[in-house]
């Protein structure tokens, strides 16, 4: 199965995830069902008011939905993970766009930042009690077309894992694993 993550070209919704608690927050929704901003206060130790808006901002650009059918009465809101999920920029139709140029410059910043927190977190070989962590850089000699397919495999494995744990007991701790496929980064320092 190849790794296929839909189109995504609107700076607005760009800008939506580039904020570290939005992200977080969605994070949370794949782990969960639905949730309700006083879910998502307690998960994050957050006011639920803070939570509550970050909720609203996710809903306004179709990142979370309503789930009516989860709420206790009708003053309830309740939200679930839309379907858009995996998606892949598509960097020269944002650019294309009124202020695409400065939600891809703010989102790169965002995702990089929090690629190096990650990079940090693990070789800061902190001992943490009932916790795992480990970092895994290993080469491949792939096509264009294998890469997608070792993706999607990777894929598949992470949709069953990820499925497995929603909705488990929050006496867990939330786990992020990150990954990245790409062609080896040319450095002209190297040759």
């Amino acid at each position: 199965m190849a790794y296929e993550p839909r189109p995504m070209s609107d700076p607005r919704v760009l800008r939506a995830i580039a904020h570290p608690m939005r992200a977080r927050i969605l994070d949370e929704f794949d782990l969960s069902t639905t949730l309700r901003a006083a879910d998502v206060a307690d998960l994050l130790d957050i006011p639920a008011n803070q939570a509550s808006f970050h909720l609203r901002q996710l809903a306004k650009y179709g990142l979370i939905v309503a789930a009516p059918e989860a709420a206790r009465d009708k003053r309830d809101r309740v939200y679930r993970r839309s379907d858009r999920r995996a998606f892949q920029l598509d960097v020269d139709d944002i650019e294309a766009e009124p202020g695409g140029k400065a939600a891809l410059s703010v989102f790169r910043q965002s995702k990089a930042a929090w690629a190096h927190r990650l990079v940090d977190e693990v070789f800061s070989f902190k001992e943490q009690k009932d916790t795992f962590s480990a970092i895994v850089d290993q080469n491949l000699r792939l096509s264009k077309a294998e890469a997608a397919q070792f993706m999607g495999e990777v894929d598949e494995v992470l949709a069953r894992w990820v499925k497995g744990s929603r909705g488990r007991p929050r006496d867990r701790r939330t786990y992020v694993f990150y990954s990245m496929v790409q062609p080896y980064p040319e450095d002209s320092e190297e040759k």
